[in-house]
């Protein structure tokens, strides 16, 4: 048994891999999350400062530093850029997998843990953000296993390991504030009171297991904000929760969504993980097995599920990251509701079947009309209103010319799969669902992604990439962006952003304007920045350029006049 479980872990091992590293590199950083973090990490290693998040070399209180530490430290081993920005979660994400997989034999047996950490990998969003470069992969494991070891603490029968259970999920909990912030013990303490609502308040529990508890979780989650205040950083910590408390209060960005924008997201977006899922909502389904470790580990997730569900749905600001945590939940909830059906004991009836279909159908048709989009986008840009929209859409990409047959690929192993796992209800029915899912997340990575880019802001990050080695400003004019400090290697000399100098002062370098191609903010600039000259529009954006005056000039050539007589 030990044998197979090693050739398991080594199996998940390669497997993730070639899954979650392949092509990290191939497609640039998109703005803003992803060039935020990887732009954090670049500026710890210009500035050496290793302690204070950064953003264009000025304090940013808007993340603890964990996850910019990881980058950080990838970027000294493997060179700044995007294979380094991304590599952690490419690791996690086989972390993830070989963690679901012991969980998942420890709390029923073998085939669960292949079935859990199988659903996770080959559900969409899941498997898409292990190839990204945001915080929420390593943020929403370390909340997992917070709340798995303390859903082992309350299990009956394992009083000589409390205390660990205890510390390790104060740990993991703690670690999860250290990487996105005060938000990761707010979903534990939150899933652990409607535990407690449905246990009627009963806790067997230790004092000493309290205060383990609380240390851990001090010393893995307060130590940096500790260490910030006895510095004399105590101004960071106060913007950083009015920060928090406003992403709940308001619609950050411009995020907004409809009120079931997460119950939507998880649905379509997890899987088929989602839809097998869906049968574990029915009334008691856990009457069978009620004393069990798999129920109860099954009401912690349930609880933890509905707990980020109505939590960032209370959030105004909707971003499809927020509501990530429950790839878990749901995961955890397929497996459950997969195993049972191999045991006859939960029937999968036609409705899993058209719901498999007609989303594979949806993706497979979505690719099929991306590789197309060039050809008929003439007939599109009348129905838009966006100028900015049209101006990209000028845009052309290159296919390949196979990607549509991908998607007839994977529709065709869905519907295999729903003929062989109504008859056979055996975990190798799984075989087809899995390669038809992974070869359309595969294409999509490392063909779709780089040709939508084309649409949306290779035009700005390429003019950012020129830049780089010349001594001059770049400003976005009129719009948040983090992709002119990472792409053009912005130096702590170029980081003015006072766009009222920028554009009307006696500049000392050029100054570059990217603007988007709207008309009103083009005629914006040209009133704010009047001298600029226009150099060329590009699929979206408009660029101009200030020249430096000439009274600099005129002093930089006394000074040079100066040291030479000198």
């Amino acid at each position: 048994m030990k044998h197979k479980t090693l050739l398991i872990d080594l199996c998940i091992i390669v497997l993730g891999a070639l899954l979650f590293v392949t092509g990290i590199g191939g497609v640039r950083l998109f703005d803003w999350d992803e060039i935020n973090f990887a732009e954090s990490a670049r500026e710890m290693i210009l500035t050496g400062d290793w302690f204070n998040v950064q953003i264009n070399f000025e304090s940013f209180w808007e993340k603890p530093p964990l996850f910019i530490w990881m980058q950080a430290l990838s970027m000294k081993l493997f060179g700044i850029g995007e294979f380094a920005a991304r590599l952690p979660n490419a690791i996690m994400g086989i972390i993830t997998l070989l963690t679901l997989f012991h969980i998942g034999c420890k709390t029923e047996n073998t085939r669960f843990g292949i079935l859990w950490a199988g659903l996770y990998a080959i559900s969409f969003l899941p498997f898409f953000y292990f190839k990204s470069g945001i915080i929420d992969p390593w943020f929403n494991y370390f909340i997992f296993l917070g709340i798995y070891f303390f859903a082992r603490y309350t299990y009956k029968g394992a009083s000589a390991l409390r205390t660990r259970h205890a510390a390790l999920s104060g740990l993991f909990t703690g670690l999860a504030v250290l990487t996105k912030g005060p938000v990761g013990f707010l979903i534990f303490a939150l899933t652990f009171f409607v535990w407690l609502v449905f246990r009627k308040f009963r806790l067997d529990f230790k004092w000493k297991d309290v205060a383990v508890y609380l240390l851990m979780l001090a010393l893995a989650g307060g130590a940096w904000f500790i260490a910030l205040a006895a510095s004399g950083h105590s101004e960071v910590i106060k913007d950083f929760i009015d920060y928090q408390i406003r992403l709940f209060e308001t619609q950050d960005a411009g995020h907004g969504g409809f009120l079931l924008y997460h119950f939507v997201i998880l649905l379509f977006g997890v899987t088929p993980a989602s839809f097998l899922a869906l049968s574990s909502f029915k009334r008691k389904p856990l009457q069978e097995e009620e004393e069990s470790r798999t129920a109860g580990l099954f009401r912690w997730m349930m609880c933890s599920l509905w707990v980020v569900l109505i939590l960032f749905t209370i959030v105004r600001t909707k971003i499809v990251h927020y509501s990530s945590f429950c790839y878990f939940p749901i995961t955890f909830l397929g497996a459950w509701a997969a195993a049972r059906m191999m045991d006859g004991k939960i029937k999968f009836g036609w409705w899993h079947r058209v719901l498999l279909i007609a989303t594979a159908a949806f993706y497979g048709i979505v690719l099929t009309a991306l590789t197309l989009f060039d050809r008929f986008k003439h007939l599109v840009v009348p129905l838009v209103d966006d100028p900015f929209a049209v101006s990209c859409m000028e845009a052309s990409s290159n296919w390949k010319g196979f990607e549509p047959f991908v998607g007839l690929i994977m529709i065709a192993c869905t519907v295999w799969f729903c003929i062989r796992f109504g008859k056979s209800r055996k975990i190798s029915a799984f075989a087809p669902l899995a390669a038809g899912n992974l070869l359309f997340a595969m294409t999509a990575i490392l063909c779709a992604v780089p040709e939508v880019e084309k649409y949306s802001q290779a035009s700005a990050v390429d003019f950012y990439i020129e830049r780089q080695g010349e001594d001059c400003y770049v400003q976005p004019a009129y719009f948040k962006s983090y992709a002119q400090y990472f792409y053009t290697n912005r130096q702590p000399e170029n980081n003015c952003e006072d766009f009222e100098w920028l554009s009307k002062g006696a500049l000392d370098k050029p100054c570059y304007f990217v603007v988007k191609d709207i008309p009103e903010h083009v005629e914006r600039i040209k009133e704010d920045a009047p001298d600029a000259r226009f150099l060329y529009r590009r699929s979206g954006f408009q660029f101009f350029m200030r020249k430096e005056s000439a009274c600099e000039k005129d002093a930089e050539s006394d000074d040079s006049n100066e040291a030479k007589v000198e």
